[in-house]
């Protein structure tokens, strides 16, 4: 009896064991629901400005640390008047890519995915938007705030709308609506989104989509499926490193012009004072920041050419005598420079007049306060030397013109004269000329 007792025990035991095996089994593998445990942490990313290559070093950064986490979602939140193709086409491919799910979320509320906004949000394994958001308006533009002409616009067009539809078709959405989106300009809010099926759907904040999204099932480029338990999660916001915020400040046009001009004083006042050594250190690094802000913005070079225009036209005016006309074109020449600079017609793309009116008033202000201190160096008598000698007023101590003993007291010295002049003791004379040590003399008056 004994022995039937323990081995009914024992079974109990060994069969409560293969239980628990079997589930932490079906938990890891997802299995069994989380019973308000997650599977994984939720990570969010705000982009909220321009795309430009500090929004692509950023999304790389989120998608990395994502998988190091072991995290479950990512999330993107964006608010984007567009951007760079360039740098859109590489956010999307690493969206392509991850192997953690990753859901574009349109919010807060007013916040748009404008122009390369449009191509980020429908490429996401979720496409959601907060109520009194809009997507869409994708088409190419040209410089200066005029539409592409010619074969130019048709293949700029083709390429785009072409982009659009593999993005859209990739992820499953609607592939008309997103070529309509490039060719017709076309935007639309998020209920309309939704009933295209260009987004999958519609929350109010990040709180109420993860609570939508528990048990949604994403399936990776690789082909793996993952079943999303995001019920009960609380998202961590992750913060820009310093890099991607260098690269973000980077790449902001104002930044990009205060640099270029910190980088033409610095070099001036290193050529104009040779070994200064900080002018010129300070002006080669500006410089070249301002030239790697150059190559990931549209710049047009007829405006680059006129402020270097401008620049030699305020060098000239210190060389030349022109009474004010070099400096005048030189500030004519910078504004127009700066006004041209950036060539896209899209407004965060462009330098603010609030920096560019400062900016040519303060050069301006500095040249003609140059020029102003030459004019009056060269109006200003001299004070020392024989220069300084001339038309001083001395007193003859001494006149004996036929042995040259003529001793006049000039500036507290005795110096040794001649003169065409009759000369008496006492009388008073005015220095002519000088010749070595000696003076020339006539009187006074």
């Amino acid at each position: 009896m004994a022995n039937s007792h323990l081995k009914y025990r024992m079974r109990r035991r060994l069969g409560g064991a293969l239980l628990a095996a079997a589930a932490v089994i079906l938990w890891f593998s997802g299995g069994l629901p989380a019973s308000g445990q997650s599977a994984g942490p939720v990570l969010v990313i705000e982009v909220e400005d321009a795309i430009s290559p500090g929004s692509t070093a950023y999304v790389n950064y989120g998608i990395e640390e994502a998988s190091r986490r072991g995290a479950q979602l990512l999330i993107i939140k964006l608010d984007t008047p567009g951007g760079l193709v360039s740098s859109t086409r590489a956010i999307v491919k690493s969206i392509f890519a991850s192997e953690i799910p990753v859901a574009v979320f349109v919010a807060p509320g007013g916040a748009r995915a404008a122009s390369a906004g449009t191509f980020i949000t429908m490429s996401a394994h979720i496409a959601a938007m907060a109520p009194g958001t809009n997507i869409g308006a994708a088409s190419p533009v040209g410089g200066g705030g005029s539409q592409i002409k010619g074969d130019m616009r048709k293949k700029a067009m083709n390429d785009v709308a072409a982009f659009a539809r593999s993005v859209a078709s990739r992820t499953g959405r609607n592939a008309e609506w997103a070529e309509s989106a490039v060719r017709e300009a076309i935007s639309v809010d998020e209920a309309e989104a939704l009933k295209l099926k260009v987004i999958d759907l519609v929350a109010v904040d990040v709180k109420s989509l993860l609570l939508a999204l528990d048990g949604w099932k994403v399936k990776l480029a690789s082909g793996q499926e993952k079943i999303l338990r995001t019920r009960g999660v609380t998202a961590v916001v992750l913060e820009r490193t310093w890099r991607d915020q260098v690269l973000s400040l980077l790449s902001n046009p104002n930044i990009a012009y205060i640099l270029m001009m910190l980088g033409m004083y610095g070099l001036f006042f290193e050529f104009s004072n040779p070994g200064s050594i900080l002018p010129g250190v300070v002006g080669g690094i500006s410089l070249l920041l301002a030239m790697y802000a150059m190559k990931v913005l549209p710049i047009n070079y007829v405006g680059l050419l006129l402020m270097g225009l401008a620049i030699i036209l305020f060098l000239l005016e210190i060389k030349v005598v022109s009474y004010g006309g070099l400096t005048i074109g030189g500030v004519v020449a910078m504004t127009l420079g700066s006004v041209m600079l950036i060539d896209s017609p899209e407004p965060y793309l462009q330098i603010s007049l609030t920096v560019i009116l400062p900016a040519v008033a303060g050069t301006a202000l500095f040249f003609v306060w140059i020029v102003g201190m030459g004019f009056r160096a060269q109006q200003t008598r001299p004070v020392s030397g024989g220069e300084g000698m001339i038309d001083l007023i001395g007193v003859v101590r001494t006149a004996n013109p036929e042995l040259g003993q003529i001793k006049v007291f000039v500036h507290g010295e005795l110096w040794t004269a001649d003169s065409d002049d009759p000369l008496e003791p006492g009388e008073r004379v005015r220095v002519v000329s000088m010749d070595g040590l000696k003076l020339r003399v006539s009187k006074e008056g």
